[in-house]
């Protein structure tokens, strides 16, 4: 096969493309592979044409694939999950920890997450508040077996006496549901500090508190028919009239338990707390009832545990408009002064 320079050729053995440069003999040319130039027997050379049609393509060309139309897909087959039972709506705290420069791990915050583990959705007012006062507040809505983020609480702020305050409905109402349901939950610094150490010693990344676990059906009011009242021997008042009829209320109110009872000595200290704390209770809504403006409860010095319980109740109500410690002689320097507003 006769070559001449500048002609394109294939060489046989590599199935590389080359270019003929030079004529050395009547048997070899110098050819030219991308730039790498040596010689190459002629009977080792085909022009391309030959090679076209003589031999198959290495890479066969691609074919169209028939288009596809949308009605021609094939519906995917839904599995269905195994359906988990209904567990209650859950308040979820996450602690964050962090080495402190001593390498020692801390909790810098607690992350409070809203879960929901019942098969209905729920609209939701979340609201925490501070020794009584309100300091975040929060409405969006949970759907069936999802968890929502609320916000973050710092460590440091555990010591203020949290509480986590929620009003609940459904998101898609049922007539013989509650329209609303209420749901709170106090914790104290001693139980936080506790939990954190549990989940700590079981290696668990969060602690939780259920608010409920079903949601309430509503409750059909019932209607008293008041002449049936009157005829079984039921005094009956006017509604406007019905502070005459109250018992008087005090000003002034002493809890020391001889003062309450003469059988004090045979109660253990549960049953005095209980006694005190009730007592207390009824002299306050006899205040509210009367419109007093203020509200003296005598408790004494002791170990304090009558004034913290009367403190953390007179947090939580809205009709104080504050209430001092008095440390006063006439009052056993013991006693809480409350101030109302209406």
């Amino acid at each position: 096969m006769k070559f001449e320079v500048g002609d394109k050729v294939v060489i046989r053995i590599t199935n590389e493309d080359a270019e003929v440069i030079d004529i050395i003999n009547d048997k070899m040319v110098m050819v030219d592979v991308r730039g790498v130039k040596f010689p190459a027997y002629t009977d080792q050379l085909d022009f391309p044409y030959f090679k076209r049609f003589s031999q198959q393509k290495l890479v066969p060309e691609k074919k169209e694939r028939p288009k596809t139309f949308i009605d021609q897909v094939p519906r995917e087959k839904i599995s269905q999950l195994p359906k988990r039972p209904p567990n209650g709506t859950w308040i979820t705290f996450i602690p964050k920890f962090e080495n402190d420069e001593f390498g020692d791990e801390v909790v810098t915050l607690l992350k409070v997450h809203l879960h929901n583990q019942n098969d209905e959705g729920y609209q939701f007012t979340y609201q925490v508040k501070y020794f009584g006062n309100p300091d975040f507040e929060l409405k969006n809505q949970v759907l069936a077996y999802q968890d929502f983020y609320l916000h973050d609480i710092p460590f440091g702020d555990l010591n203020d006496s949290p509480s986590f305050h929620f009003e609940f409905s459904l998101v898609t109402a049922n007539k013989k549901k509650a329209p609303y349901f209420e749901a709170a939950l106090k914790l104290k610094p001693k139980q936080i500090f506790k939990k954190i150490q549990e989940i700590q010693e079981k290696g668990e990344p969060t602690f939780s508190y259920q608010l409920f676990k079903d949601y309430p059906d509503k409750v059909e009011e019932e209607i008293v028919e008041l002449g049936k009242l009157a005829a079984a021997g039921f005094k009956l008042y006017e509604a406007s009239k019905a502070r005459q009829h109250l018992p008087p209320a005090r000003t002034v109110v002493d809890l020391h338990i001889e003062k309450l009872t003469d059988d004090w000595k045979n109660m253990s200290n549960h049953e005095i707390l209980t006694l005190q704390v009730e007592e207390f209770e009824k002299f306050y809504e006899l205040s509210l009832a009367h419109y007093q403006p203020m509200l003296t409860i005598i408790h004494g010095v002791g170990s304090g545990r009558l004034r913290d319980e009367i403190h953390d109740i007179l947090r939580h109500r809205k009709n104080v408009k504050y209430f001092i410690n008095q440390y006063h002689p006439s009052y056993g320097y013991g006693a809480t002064e409350i101030h109302f507003q209406y």
